[in-house]
């Protein structure tokens, strides 16, 4: 019986990429939320688990960010030696194809709740990134955004002996980092108003900017269907579109690597890793 399960799991999976094919071939404007699990081959660690519980501690939340500088100080020391690998994540199966797909006409709209932005780096154009993007840093009294890669180099400069600290990564950019004593940190200012910086994302407990949602929700009502790649769907800023596409009546399908929150409302829903079998599209 052993001897065939290879063939039966690659049954099982050409069986899927057939579905999920078909799906797509059955309608031209396909409204695309991706998450976490689109960038796991790219390097980028998940969240949660095939239950949709959380793999490690929870992340920073906004109220603490803002109103602790001992948070600060281990948010970007962690991110410090976290971001040297994550900065050089590239795009992976997965994002090529989804660029495919927008370049057919297929796809006219992509929603990531990743702030990696390996889907632009794919070629995607149309794309809403809900929880905002990594590489920028935003002055919280100011509003300037300063390149991730500028601020990278000054945390370095002045935290030279965190810098050369090695660590396993953590969704983010982050690595783990704990245990350790972040007194010492410095964190550096807003070059241009001594404000305090903060990673140009949503954090937990941080509103999605209106605007974004408002365009998304615009994106769904003009779909005829829903696809949800790589996410669990557990947090409500992602969840909402599925909710607005089942109130419109529009099949969704999930490709998605164990339960999403959104299982009792797919037309579809594929277990298989993203990248597997969006490599057919």
């Amino acid at each position: 019986m052993n001897l065939h399960l290879p063939s039966l799991l690659d049954s099982g999976l050409e069986r899927d990429r057939q579905r999920l094919r078909d799906f797509i071939q059955s309608h031209t404007r396909l409204f695309v939320l991706t998450g976490a699990g689109c960038s796991t081959d790219s390097g980028i660690p998940d969240y949660r688990d095939s239950q949709g519980g959380w793999k490690r501690p929870q992340p920073v939340t906004y109220q603490a960010f803002m109103g602790e500088q001992q948070t600060r100080q281990r948010y970007w020391a962690r991110s410090l030696v976290g971001w040297r690998r994550f900065g050089r994540a590239r795009p992976n199966t997965s994002h090529h194809a989804l660029a495919k797909l927008e370049a057919a006409g297929t796809l006219p709209c992509l929603v990531t709740q990743n702030v990696d932005r390996l889907h632009q780096a794919a070629g995607s154009n149309n794309v809403i990134d809900l929880h905002g993007r990594l590489d920028r840093v935003r002055c919280m009294s100011c509003e300037t955004r300063l390149p991730r890669e500028a601020f990278q180099a000054e945390l370095t400069r002045l935290n030279p002996d965190w810098a050369r600290l090695e660590a396993n990564d953590a969704p983010d950019g982050d690595a783990d980092l704990d245990e350790l004593d972040f007194s010492s940190f410095q964190v550096p200012p807003c070059p241009y108003c001594d404000g305090l910086l903060k990673p140009d994302v949503v954090f937990f407990g941080e509103n999605v900017p209106r605007e974004r949602v408002e365009t998304a929700m615009q994106a769904v009502q003009s779909a005829d269907a829903m696809l949800v790649v790589g996410s669990s769907l557990m947090v409500y800023s992602g969840y909402r579109f599925v909710l607005a596409a089942a109130r419109q009546g529009k099949p969704i399908a999930a490709l998605n690597m164990g339960q999403t929150r959104a299982d009792a409302l797919l037309s579809l829903k594929i277990e298989q890793p993203c990248a597997s079998v969006l490599a057919s599209m």
